[in-house]
């Protein structure tokens, strides 16, 4: 027992010696890091000597980091003399320093005008703006358009040459976009420009708040599209969106609230001019009560209203040393100034990014969705209802049920504030992107990526009239329900390699692209006769159609199609003077016949950088002279589904259901020939650019001039049903041909420390011809276009498509004025004139409606914390035809319908006077104040603060034209543009206060 005792006191006495000794060993230690350890102060400034908060001061050697604060100070602790310091922020160069045996270290950080400017994205990369050889417009988010903006191409409006958007005032409708003319036959997704989202193509571009978005990059030449081959025809746009740079966390909110009216109205009569006119010209009295009760009804005021608009977006976003990630929420309610139409949108997205190994390894993911509800009216109906719908009866009658004459013909007979409140769709539209990434650097300079994404759409779209519906009389209540989903999965894997030798710098590209599109799934119903209307179409089980033909399927199929792609591209430069890219992309689609499923998209274009040549070096004003030219093809194979080239088996036009041994059953026959040899239209683009800078690149610009070609032209055939199943067949045959010079200018006229002025011009021509429409075994003359209707018109056509002339040209009759009597006579054929109404075969061509100039200047001033921006936008040289106008001028038919103040100065004996003629084909030339913006923004010394930003803004504040219709922006995509006939959402002008709040 004493040994044991003995024993443990020895022991405790040897581990207190020990831990004596450990507890020495540690404070000498921590003495001699305290010894070793520096403490670092400083402030870090820009080019003006203002403090920078948030910058992020890294010590290389622990990687440890701190900010600064308000004033730009930072304090961080250093393990000894030889410790780096790094110093990072958004927008600025990037700065290393040494410690040395400095205690205080203050730095100015310069702008990264490259960071900032001269970076574009192209095809599976970015790249220098001195190193682009193609037709490339790069759009960052501090130059986009302000105002109520209900898609992101909108954005764009007036800020890049050869693009032509427009759009109405209706909130639901997508803008029509034209980039260097229209080079197809067919409408739709064929004639819009190919979009890339963060990489992904073909990616809605609905999943886009405009907030979110940091830039735009348009592609403009088959040089620079032919890398996404069968669908860049028309131009490829890559958006890619906000996310956190290395060493910042930001967190943003911004909102704005709008305030929306009717930029202009028709000018039609009230209820007392028109029976003013009426009795004046010797018409007996409209009959009482049913067509004139003593009223004078304003149906345009009555069916518009003033719009109020929201739109609110929180974003939150940081980057550490191997991470970012971010998320962001944006809430957008555009009421429509039509009663009961309205778009509301809410998208939501976060992503989360992530490095290993030493950045070798780069993981991604992205989750975007986006919600949109749509209230719309039948539009067509009560567009023109407002207008001719008489003025001498009031909206209801004495027991408060709609005034209704369903007797009384015209062109405008039904009650309008009935078809505004007995006929609706509602929309609900739900889109969800899954986008997911991996990057690896293999070798020094070769890196691989793989991407992979799924978009998932699901389209409700639910119609109902009442059964007070002047649409559908004694029906009792008409629903129509569908629910259509579609899904693309695309995946892409390539291989980058990037090196320099010495003067010679090569980049090389080669990847693979696979992609499924499954598109309506689902289905869609009509049916009819509900006991009342107050499930609407909620619960379609309750109709009680009486005729199996009240019950209307929805004929839409599944389609599942099919891209397997394999691409390639090289990037050559030497000496920093001479630049060489050549690019091929092999696609193959289901889309096409058997024998050609498959295409080749080559483009090669080269650059030379004059300014670093030695001769140059002798002429100083001269900072930037780049020549550049490319040639390409790209295809067309966009809106097609995978059975465009197969023989498919439905219902035949004006088939129905028939009894058939008892039993009724539907027609079965062939609706579409096979051709095994379709194939995608090629689009050729040759371009010749110079791009030049003067002054140090205070004065900037570019000039394009290019020839852009089409053919095999797409286009469905009459043929014989002796040879084929089907009477028409959808074959290549045609060609198109574009060609155009754009020129862009850029300007810093005055730059001082309080002061700034930026200003930008861009002006483009494009000359626009159909060259054939015929091949060996196919071949039409020309193909009519735009049946617009009309008394006494409705088998005329007012386009035609024809060798020689451009898409929207006019085929009118020729007005040639009032004869003796005030009757508008008309040339014939045979140079005779006419009073009466001509034939068709009397039309002549004349004008169209694509225009010779489209044109966007914009500025930028900026004193102290104040910025004012404007931009005035335009085109000049097209027609539109103003149908609307033409269909109003009715003195005849004034006891049924409303007639404008313009036809105060007609003669009521005209019998002529409403057909649509040359007579009403109008200029469509204009010059537009599209925006104004000016704005004040805070920085208030607060290091959580970063700024603050108050701005009002108004759009559309003023048009100059000579056109008498609501708007000359008339749309001018599709096969018919450049017409107006009575179905023209009116414009809006718009006044919004916004605020911005950084955080």
């Amino acid at each position: 027992m004493k040994k044991n005792y003995r024993f443990i006191l020895r022991l405790f006495y040897h581990a207190r010696q020990a831990a004596m000794l450990l507890l020495f060993m540690l404070i000498a230690s921590a003495s001699v890091q305290a010894q070793q350890s520096t403490t670092i102060r400083g402030t870090v400034t820009d080019e003006t000597n203002s403090p920078l908060p948030g910058v992020v001061v890294t010590v290389k050697s622990t990687g440890k980091a701190t900010t600064t604060n308000s004033n730009g100070v930072y304090q961080v602790t250093v393990s000894g003399a030889a410790d780096v310091l790094k110093f990072t922020f958004l927008g600025s160069v990037p700065k290393e320093v040494t410690v040395g045996g400095k205690t205080v270290v203050n730095i100015t950080l310069v702008t990264d005008t490259k960071q900032l400017k001269d970076v574009v994205v192209i095809g599976y990369g970015t790249a220098s703006r001195k190193d682009v050889t193609g037709a490339i417009t790069s759009v960052k988010a501090e130059d986009f358009n302000a105002g109520v903006l209900t898609t992101p191409a909108e954005l764009l409006q007036g800020k890049v040459a050869g693009l032509n958007i427009t759009k109405s005032g209706d909130p639901n409708k997508q803008p029509a976009t034209i980039l260097r003319g229209p080079s197809t036959l067919r409408e739709g997704a064929a004639q819009q420009p190919f979009y890339v989202i963060d990489g992904v193509p073909g990616a809605s571009i609905d999943l886009l708040a405009p907030a979110d978005i940091e830039s735009i990059d348009v592609l403009k030449d088959a040089s620079s599209t032919a890398i996404y081959g069968s669908r860049a025809a028309n131009g490829v746009i890559i958006v890619t969106t906000r996310k956190a740079k290395a060493g910042q966390t930001r967190l943003t909110y911004s909102a704005y609230g709008a305030v929306e009216k009717v930029s202009k109205n028709i000018d039609v009569l009230t209820g007392d001019q028109l029976r003013q006119y009426l009795a004046d010209n010797g018409v007996k009295a409209l009959a009482q009560p049913t067509d004139d009760d003593g009223s004078n009804t304003n149906w345009q005021k009555l069916a518009e209203r003033t719009g109020y608009s929201q739109n609110h977006n929180l974003s939150y976003g940081g980057a550490g040393t191997n991470s970012e990630y971010g998320a962001s929420v944006n809430y957008m309610k555009n009421n429509g100034i039509l009663r009961n139409t309205s778009l509301e949108r809410t998208i939501y997205k976060g992503y989360i990014n992530q490095r290993f190994f030493n950045d070798r390894l780069k993981l991604g993911i992205t989750l975007t969705n986006s919600v949109t509800k749509n209230n719309d009216i039948f539009q067509s109906q009560v567009l023109s209802g407002i207008l001719f719908y008489l003025p001498t009866v009031s909206p209801f009658n004495p027991d408060g049920t709609y005034k209704e004459n369903y007797s009384r013909t015209g062109s405008g007979p039904l009650n309008p504030l009935s078809l505004i409140n007995n006929n609706f769709t509602k929309t609900e539209n739900n889109k969800t992107l899954i986008n997911g990434f991996a990057s690896v650097d293999i070798l020094k300079g070769l890196k691989f990526t793989i991407s992979g994404s799924t978009q998932k759409e699901q389209n409700n779209v639910n119609t109902y009239s009442t059964s007070q519906s002047g649409i559908y009389v004694n029906q009792n209540g008409v629903a129509v329900r569908s629910a259509y989903t579609n899904t693309s999965n695309v995946v892409e894997a390539y291989f980058n390699y990037d090196r320099v030798f010495g003067k010679h710098s090569l980049k090389l590209l080669g990847g693979y692209s696979y992609q499924q599109d499954r598109n309506n799934d689902g289905f869609g119903v009509q049916t009819q006769n509900f006991s009342n209307d107050a499930l609407t179409y909620n619960y379609l089980a309750l109709s009680n159609p009486t005729q199996l033909s009240q019950i209307v399927f929805n004929p839409a199929y599944i389609s599942t199609l099919r891209f397997v792609s394999f691409y390639a591209r090289a990037q050559y430069e030497f000496s920093d003077k001479y630049l060489l890219q050549a690019s091929l992309r092999e696609d193959g689609s289901s889309a096409f016949g058997i024998n050609q499923r498959h295409g080749y998209f080559p483009a090669v274009s080269a650059g030379w950088k004059i300014t670093n040549e030695e001769f140059m070096k002798s002429i100083p004003v001269i900072s930037d002279l780049k020549l550049r030219a490319g040639y390409g093809v790209s295809g067309n194979s966009l809106g097609f589904d995978a059975f465009t080239a197969r023989l498919i088996y439905g219902v035949p036009p004006g088939g129905g259901k028939f009894l058939s041994n008892g039993n009724i059953v539907n027609p079965i026959g062939p609706v579409r020939n096979d051709n095994p040899d379709l194939k995608w239209e090629s689009t050729a683009t040759t371009n010749v650019g110079l791009d030049f800078g003067l002054f140090n690149n205070r004065l900037t610009g570019s000039v394009d001039y290019y020839i852009k070609k089409t053919s095999d032209l797409i286009y469905t055939y009459p043929v014989s049903t002796t040879l084929y199943f089907y009477p028409f067949y959808t074959a290549n045959v045609g060609k198109i041909k574009n060609s155009g010079i754009e020129v862009v200018i850029n300007a810093v006229p005055v730059k001082t420390r309080d002061f700034t002025w930026r200003t930008s011009f861009n002006v483009s021509h494009n000359k626009n011809v159909v060259q054939s429409l015929s091949n060996s075994q196919f071949g039409l003359n020309f193909i009519q276009t735009a049946q617009l209707g009309g008394k006494g018109q409705s088998g005329n056509y007012s386009q035609i498509i024809q060798p020689g002339y451009a898409i929207g040209t006019f085929d009118l009759w020729h007005y040639l004025g009032k004869n003796a009597n005030g009757v508008s006579t008309y040339q014939k054929a045979d140079g005779s004139t006419t009073a009466t109404q001509p034939l068709t075969s009397d039309q002549f061509i004349k004008y169209d409606a694509q225009p010779k100039l489209i044109y966007g200047w914009s500025n930028s001033f900026f004193y102290k914390n104040f910025d004012l921006n404007f931009l005035v936008r335009g085109v000049y040289g097209n027609k539109v035809l103003n149908a609307t106008l033409a269909s109003l001028n009715n003195p005849a038919d004034s006891k049924l319908q409303n007639i404008p103040t313009f036809t105060l100065g007609e003669s009521f004996k005209d019998i002529n006077a409403y057909l649509v003629s040359d007579r009403f084909l109008e200029s469509g030339s204009y010059l537009r104040l599209d925006n104004a913006t000016l704005g004040y923004t805070i920085k208030p010394h607060i290091q959580a603060f970063k700024s603050l930003r108050f701005y009002a803004s108004g759009n559309n504040i003023f048009i100059i034209t000579k056109y008498r219709g609501v708007d000359p922006e008339i749309n001018i995509g599709g096969l018919t543009p450049g017409i107006d006939n009575k179905d023209f959402y009116p414009k809006t002008r718009t006044f919004s206060l916004g605020i911005t709040a950084q955080f």
